[in-house]
């Protein structure tokens, strides 16, 4: 099967990341970390908007009261319905900012982190639940990426970048984690594992860092699709538009000599599979 991309938005962003669809309001959400903007993209209107952090983000998710929940440089903080901004666990490191973020099956935050100079174990990977209670899952992450669960919850998939693995936990409904064994590998040369997303099929889409790529692994960890791109900064993706079955991708430019004009932008491929709709964070 051939999967071709479209340009949904042609942008420049300096660390596109993020990408997530809002099915309450029909829009996909992404962001620019470094340059420290939240977008906005309506498929049915082509409208968009902008927002500006006042900190590097590191992940945006819809709130299920209305809203967005953000993973910032210093923690984790909430935009209200009435776009009022509050923090809702602060806890800053120096050297130290968020990173990809995804909301688990019982509408908690799992929040990532990492060093500004990438150190070795800097990074951890945190639950944050909706009044504000914080529990470290791991403490010895580099970067942390990628998260996401199978279709029935029971299993959870995580990236740390440099392992250049996609892991495979036990998800417990407490919203505990266990069992970590490797689910797949991305061989040297082909990039390094970035964002993920899985599918109503349960197979694993991983974006590639420096792969030009997007691959997708069955839950047996066998590699059974690639969706070869012209940009090599690829960094996330996810189902969206009214049937999940829009493949949306976001890219970067950061520390490219010359970057491909399409650095930066967010891509989608139509009709690539078949999303499974994500829960919006209780909180």
């Amino acid at each position: 099967m051939t999967l071709a991309f479209d340009v949904a938005v042609r942008a420049e962003a300096e660390l596109g990341e993020g990408a997530t669809w809002d099915p309450a309001t029909g829009r996909l959400l992404w962001i620019d970390i470094l340059g420290a903007r939240v977008h906005t993209y309506d498929p049915a209107t082509g409208r968009r908007t902008v927002r500006r952090t006042e900190q590097h983000v590191g992940a945006v998710k819809p709130r299920a009261g209305g809203g967005l929940v953000l993973n910032l440089r210093d923690g984790v903080g909430l935009i209200d319905p009435d776009d009022t901004f509050r923090w809702l666990h602060r806890e800053p490191v120096a050297g130290r900012r968020g990173n990809d973020a995804a909301v688990a099956p019982d509408g908690s935050l799992l929040a990532g982190t990492m060093r500004y100079d990438e150190a070795l174990g800097g990074g951890t990977l945190t639950r944050v639940t909706g009044d504000g209670a914080a529990t470290v899952l791991l403490d010895d992450v580099t970067v942390s990426n990628g998260t996401g669960w199978s279709p029935d919850g029971r299993l959870m998939y995580y990236i740390d970048t440099p392992t250049r693995r996609v892991d495979v936990f036990d998800a417990g409904e407490d919203g505990t984690i266990g069992g970590r064994r490797p689910l797949a590998e991305i061989e040297e040369g082909a990039g390094f594992p970035d964002g993920l997303t899985v599918d109503a099929d349960g197979c694993v889409w991983v974006a590639l860092w420096d792969g030009g790529a997007v691959r997708r692994y069955t839950p047996d960890g066998e590699l059974d699709r690639v969706i070869e791109l012209p940009v090599p900064r690829v960094t996330c993706c996810a189902f969206g538009g009214p049937g999940l079955t829009d493949l949306y991708i976001t890219t970067a430019r950061v520390g490219l000599i010359a970057p491909h004009p399409l650095a930066g932008s967010l891509l989608v491929v139509p009709g690539a599979g078949k999303g499974v709709a994500q829960p919006a964070f209780a909180g």
